[in-house]
């Protein structure tokens, strides 16, 4: 072990342990742990804190930090909840807690983050896979102002719309869908979604006290109302997620910020009292540009879900020529490549299912307006 790292349950031979050292993420000054460990976490994913180790911080937000370490002879990333300074703060943190281990311990799927396991006492802790890539954020902004190309685009977006039809099968909603809880593998190849933690039962103050830039993203429903009664509910359903998802689209095909010029809580009004969008530049193909305005219409029921979201973004796919230099093998029986680089076949038959979309969506337009 390098004298960088910390073992959370012991003394090392670097000096005091993680907990000691870091009075402020959970543990009073002279080393004990305040508050209580007997939240409800299932036995099963609870991870051997003497093996854990933590090393150098690689991000923070705002229930806790994110650091490199170890799990025995494993590589992880280690997420450190924060502790709260208040007995109802730490109860509050301890059931949000509990909440994103379930979850997290409930899905997998290639495309979300694989989670390791937990531990709860000295600290509330969180073990996932580390990816070498960077955050699709960093990535967008390291090539800014070119534009990704377009297989790229698609193919992360794709990524993204199957690991939230996952989650939305398994009755959960993200809630901060954005570029920074997206993480790209160490080839660039794949996106995956991690931090989903956050349940859908908590208050519309703690969704209002999120990070600062999630409102871009955010779908307007979640907080274009009055303000609520302290401690009345925010009925709202999955399709908060197929806004922000929207969003997150027009910005891989764009690489451009949503709402450029304007603060967070500009863009928040924008959204949510004018029914302003981010403007869909002409060379966008009409039929992302489909997909993009379905997604974040002011009617949450008229947005589609993620299983058909991907049935587009497939059928769009199929008419594009492959991307060079590796040109698949055709069957001539079944496409045929004309003169100018279209797929013929996948075209007509791509053609038809938007078609097919937009009539459903028509009609649902229709029926929810009379």
């Amino acid at each position: 072990m390098s004298c960088s790292e910390r073992n959370i349950a012991e003394e090392s031979g670097c000096g005091r342990p993680f907990f000691v050292r870091n009075s402020v993420e959970g543990a009073s000054q002279n080393g004990s742990i305040t508050g209580s460990s007997e939240f409800s976490v299932d036995e099963r994913v609870l991870v051997d804190p003497k093996q854990l180790f933590i090393g150098s911080k690689i991000g923070e937000g705002a229930h806790g930090k994110v650091y490199q370490g170890r799990y025995g002879d494993r590589i992880v990333a280690i997420k450190v909840l924060n502790n709260g300074n208040t007995s109802d703060e730490r109860a509050a943190i301890e059931s949000r807690f509990a909440r994103e281990v379930t979850m997290m311990s409930k899905v997998k799927h290639e495309n979300l983050v694989k989670f390791i396991g937990a531990c709860k006492d000295p600290l509330m802790v969180i073990v996932t896979e580390l990816l070498p890539g960077m955050s699709l954020r960093k990535y967008l902004l390291s090539v800014r102002p070119k534009q990704l190309d377009l297989h790229v685009a698609l193919n992360y977006a794709l990524d993204i719309a199957r690991a939230m039809d996952c989650l939305h099968a398994n009755g959960i909603i993200h809630r901060d869908l954005k570029p920074d809880n997206l993480l790209l593998t160490a080839n660039h190849k794949s996106v995956k979604l991690a931090d989903f933690g956050l349940a859908r039962e908590e208050t519309v103050t703690e969704m209002m006290t999120a990070e600062t830039g999630t409102y871009r993203w955010m779908a307007p429903e979640l907080y274009s109302t009055v303000t609520l009664r302290q401690g009345e509910k925010k009925h709202y359903n999955n399709r908060v997620d197929v806004y922000s998802f929207g969003i997150v689209l027009w910005e891989l095909l764009t690489n451009r910020m949503p709402f450029e010029g304007m603060s967070n809580l500009q863009a928040a009004y924008a959204a949510a009292f004018k029914q302003e969008r981010p403007t869909i530049p002409e060379d966008i193909s009409p039929d992302l540009a489909f997909v993009i305005q379905s997604c974040w219409v002011e009617d949450p029921n008229l947005r589609p879900s993620f299983s058909q979201i991907v049935r587009m973004l497939n059928a769009f796919l199929f008419t594009l020529p492959p991307p060079e230099p590796s040109l698949p093998e055709l069957d001539s029986n079944e496409t045929a490549v004309t003169s100018n680089g279209t797929i013929t076949e996948y075209s007509a038959r791509a053609r038809g299912k938007f078609a097919f979309l937009r009539q459903l969506f028509a009609a649902k337009k229709s029926r929810n307006s009379q």
